[in-house]
């Protein structure tokens, strides 16, 4: 205030760091716009309106040869995110909104990268059915604790019959072993249990028929159609592939936790949020 005319003012400075302070606040200490609203003494539109005007620092790319994970999680039935992750730098370099797993959602992921100028050495995916085939000019792992999931799924943990026992068994050795050996598992599974395998239930008074055991059959079928993805970190060893994608699963489980903070929000404030926490 001045002393001889009686007029005040207050710092733009001061204005833009009380702003800044509100979306941290919002953001890493959990802080709900009413609670903002009554220590800054501001309506919740008020603190909406600072949180909408905020803009996100864009992130500093060091284009370099990677090893990717890329993974998706969901906030609900149809609302996703797609995250491409650096595991050993821990950095997250991509995301955008999903509302589902498609190859397009994951050629979107690589173009992105690639016209930022990372070079793909390999990537760990989750084991959704066709996505390998985004990355067939790269070496590709498949998560041997999704693998492990899917196995475990069909069969339950708890099987009656001999043939869903051993192929649990079997399922449980995913990560203890080699790519031969679980060949020569499977092999030796698949002759022991091929009555199982196709056995066939036919429905009374017609000729239409299911397979019997069907869960058997998806569990062992995904087994050997992801054998050859399931043990490329021990090809590769040079490139440093991690064999499972928890590197982005431990980001996601954070991730959550913040953004059940403020449920109910709005699709693009979720996602300005998201790219905060994740820093991409």
């Amino acid at each position: 205030m001045c002393r001889v005319c009686g007029k005040s003012q207050s710092s733009s400075r001061r204005k833009r760091k009380q702003k800044e302070k509100i979306w941290e606040e919002y953001i890493w200490n959990k802080q709900t716009r009413k609670q903002l609203g009554r220590r800054y003494q501001r309506s919740s539109k008020t603190i909406e309106r600072v949180l909408d005007a905020h803009e996100i620092t864009e992130k500093i790319h060091r284009p370099r040869n990677i090893v990717a994970v890329i993974d998706a999680t969901y906030f609900g039935r149809r609302n996703g995110v797609l995250v491409a992750r650096d595991p050993n730098k821990k950095e997250n370099l991509h995301c955008h909104e999903v509302f589902s797993e498609t190859k397009a959602e994951y050629q979107k992921a690589r173009n992105e990268l690639e016209s930022l100028g990372y070079k793909l050495d390999a990537v760990v995916l989750d084991g959704k059915r066709g996505i390998p085939s985004v990355f067939k000019d790269m070496p590709v792992q498949i998560c041997q604790f999704h693998q492990w999931q899917i196995v475990r799924r069909k069969l339950t943990t708890k099987p009656k019959l001999a043939s869903h026992q051993a192929l649990l068994s079997i399922g449980r050795r995913i990560s203890k072993t080699t790519e031969p050996e679980m060949k020569k598992l499977l092999n030796v599974f698949e002759k022991l249990f091929h009555a199982d395998l196709n056995e066939k239930t036919y429905i009374l008074g017609t000729k239409r028929w299911r397979y019997t055991h069907a869960k058997l059959r998806s569990a062992y079928g995904s087994l050997v159609r992801n054998l050859p993805f399931l043990y490329t970190c021990q090809k590769y060893s040079k490139l440093h592939i991690p064999n499972t994608t928890n590197s982005l699963d431990g980001s996601f489980s954070v991730l959550k936790m913040f953004l059940n903070v403020h449920r109910g929000l709005r699709p693009d404030r979720r996602l300005k949020v998201i790219r905060e926490l994740l820093k991409c």
